[in-house]
């Protein structure tokens, strides 16, 4: 079983910078003509800010995130790109939203860095949750304000009448304000009325990577940095809390010793995130061509975790579907989901409601023997994400495609006028009743790239970003394998 897995995905896997023709290709602008009407019905008319989130009776959540801002802004470029709307209704909608983004209180003296909650009707710095009143602290965030610094440079590049307010903003960002030199890593967060530090991102297979980049790309941060962050934990019996012991060598980079680990999963090695989520692997992808600057890292290792979702999805658990992020859940609320076998989170992102996961043990060590792995029918109420499933789209577009239009004809109610919404238990046939904004994004700049010529990689990942990031990623080489042998 395996073995025919194997072989039909790597006949399957090409890197694509464009969409395919013919019925694919109207597939895919079809989804591109929903998805964005969902974000365009989430964005407040006067703010020009959208909503975290989109119900499926239209309503909106009052908050929304530095995050969610920066995907509207990508989205809205790569809709253009696509013909969803004029140029003049972009420049429209996005000088709207800039505005907002000018006069909203950022902290003075913490590196022109944005808050993490807003509302999106006025702009307004949140201090307590709008449903229930219950407190927020107001934190600056490393990777949200990345996300927000990514969408304003993709405006920079892309959309001549607005570039100069949104480099002014992108500018004013400084990301060395989050650099810890004792650590060589990125705080979480930072609370200004307090002072408190939250501290630091582990491991690189992580969205908060953007952060990373943006500051090299800028010279706020120093070379080194990229290489203070795990890319598996350690082997040693001291990291045998893990639920998989990691293979590999130690290399040294800009001085910095890293351990070269990947975990062995489905006859492959693979560098792990922390939960095993699509989106913690691929996200940064959309903007960075990791996989061509870095090819002996990224370029095995993207591949490899898109590998790794089908098998689980198809194989390991046997659900017949595949795509597994932190989304909303069809019961309500919001959970993380992933692959446990290549995650290193030791409770697991799992892919189902009732938190299946695997526990392969760490041979050699005390009292850590190896558990027998679930069958496939202990994997109940599994739930998959559709937004994950497109992050797939360069790395494996056939399938890609053949598994949403699976999730498309046997769920009536997943994919409506406004997208997929956001993730369906595949057991019970419940739906998610939202839409979330940062999940919309991610598949309007999967769309965007696919049919549109990587409008969104090209505006990004400038010479600029290129002469400051390409150097220092691209020396790496993961241990990362597609073969374990």
């Amino acid at each position: 079983m395996r073995g025919r897995f194997l072989a039909a995905f790597a006949a399957a896997v090409v890197v694509i910078p464009t969409g395919s023709a013919g019925a694919s290709d109207r597939q895919l602008r079809d989804y591109a003509r929903t998805t964005w009407a969902s974000l365009a019905a989430m964005t407040d008319e006067r703010s020009g800010l959208p909503a975290d989130i989109l119900r499926i009776d239209g309503t909106r959540s009052v908050e929304t995130s530095t995050t969610n801002i920066g995907a509207y802004l990508w989205s809205a470029v790569a809709a253009q790109r696509l013909g969803l709307l004029s140029r003049r209704e972009l420049e429209r909608r996005l000088g709207r939203t800039l505005t907002t983004l000018e006069r909203m209180e950022r902290p003075s003296q913490n590196g022109g860095q944005f808050y993490n909650w807003y509302d999106h009707r006025t702009g307004a710095k949140l201090t307590t949750w709008p449903a229930s009143g219950a407190p927020i602290t107001p934190i600056l965030s490393s990777v949200d304000n990345g996300w927000l610094a990514v969408g304003l440079h993709v405006i920079e590049n892309a959309v001549p009448k607005l570039a100069r307010r949104a480099g002014a903003l992108y500018a004013s960002m400084d990301f060395g304000f989050y650099y810890r030199p004792a650590v060589n890593r990125l705080l979480f967060h930072y609370v200004p009325d307090t002072g408190e530090e939250v501290c630091c991102y582990d491991t690189v297979v992580s969205e908060s990577r953007i952060a990373t980049y943006v500051g090299l790309a800028r010279g706020q941060l120093p070379r080194k940095t990229y290489y203070g962050s795990h890319r598996s934990f350690p082997a040693s019996c001291e990291w045998a809390w893990l639920e998989t012991r990691p293979v590999g060598r130690t290399r040294t980079y800009f001085g910095v010793p890293v351990f070269e680990g990947a975990l062995p999963y489905a006859g492959m090695l693979v560098t792990p995130s922390w939960g095993g989520s699509m989106f913690e692997a691929l996200m940064p992808a959309l903007f960075v061509p990791e996989e061509q600057w870095a090819p002996r890292s990224w370029g095995v290792n993207h591949p490899a975790t898109v590998r790794a979702q089908i098998h689980h999805g198809l194989e390991e658990v046997g659900y017949g579907y595949w795509g597994f992020s932190p989304s909303a859940k069809p019961e309500g609320g919001y959970e993380a989901y992933g692959v446990d076998g290549i995650g290193s989170d030791p409770g697991g992102y799992p892919s189902n409601n009732d938190r299946t996961g695997i526990d392969r043990g760490f041979p050699g060590c005390p009292d850590r023997p190896a558990l027998p792995d679930p069958p496939p029918s202990a994997y109940t109420n599994g739930v998959v994400t559709p937004h994950a499933a497109f992050l797939a789209l360069r790395y494996a577009p056939q399938a890609t495609l053949k598994n949403l239009a699976r999730l498309q004809r046997d769920f009536p109610g997943l994919y409506t006028r406004w997208g997929f919404r956001d993730s369906v238990n595949v057991d019970r046939g419940q739906i998610a009743d939202s839409y979330l904004s940062l999940d919309q994004g991610m598949i309007m700049a999967s769309l965007g790239n696919a049919l549109g010529r990587d409008v969104l990689r090209k505006a990004f990942a400038d010479r600029a970003l290129e002469r400051g990031l390409r150097p220092v990623i691209g020396v790496e080489q993961f241990g990362a394998r597609l073969s374990a042998r």
